[in-house]
């Protein structure tokens, strides 16, 4: 799930970028409205957390163009305004949910969730192929009921490959979906990856051959 967050509280930001990957989104985060703007543009995004004061463009003028314009992504607003008025206003601009800072980080990452499961209803589906299931809601996987554990960008990089089968993802797609748009390291990163990813799954029983390299193209699951 790749989250946008538009904060111009830096010490903030990066606290919460630091929170959101660790449960395995990834973030791309910008400091104003305008900013954020030409962000959701450039990428889709399936929800932005969104503050409400800032530079530019501030967060109701910018949930507003965004709805204006047809954006449909859920919109999690973050304030320090905590009256009922600020409240409705946040929400009659398109705002889905609206959250006072300081807020409890155990609520917000609920909330996060509750909202991605509204706008995407097969994104916690258990997924399988042959004997290797994976399990979005509770990040487990096994193959021949035997559990892998695998790092954050493992358990990423194989939902990516089951979630799109006998298509093959390029190391350029997968850079472009799993990590952020500040920070993207180069395409040997995604080899390493993939190469750690497959004796994790041989150890478990699997077929080295179960992520096919497709030569000059990128990688797929071999089977069914």
């Amino acid at each position: 799930m790749r989250l946008l967050l538009v904060e111009d509280d830096i010490q903030l930001a990066e606290s919460l970028t630091e929170i959101l990957e660790a449960q395995h989104y990834v973030v791309d985060t910008v400091k104003d409205g305008e900013a954020g703007w030409c962000q959701m543009q450039l990428m889709d995004y399936d929800l932005t957390l969104l503050d409400v004061t800032l530079p530019y463009l501030d967060g109701i003028q910018l949930c507003q163009r965004l709805r204006s314009r047809g954006y449909e992504l859920p919109v999690l607003m973050l304030t320090a305004r905590d009256t009922s008025q600020d409240k409705v206003r946040g929400l009659d601009s398109g705002a889905d949910a609206y959250m006072v800072k300081p807020f409890d980080l155990s609520e917000l990452l609920a909330q996060i969730r509750a909202l991605l499961r509204r706008g995407n209803s097969h994104s916690s589906v258990m997924l399988s192929w042959e004997n290797l299931s994976l399990d979005p809601s509770t990040y487990e996987v096994s193959y021949d009921q035997q559990p892998l554990r695998l790092t954050p960008k493992e358990f990423s990089i194989l939902e990516l490959l089951m979630r799109n089968g006998r298509r093959v993802l390029s190391r350029a797609f997968i850079l472009e979906s799993l990590w952020s748009m500040k920070r993207p390291p180069d395409e040997e990163t995604v080899k390493a990856h993939i190469k750690s990813l497959r004796n994790k799954l041989k150890t478990s029983g699997a077929p080295k051959t179960l992520i096919e390299t497709v030569h000059g193209v990128g990688y797929r699951l071999q089977g069914p």
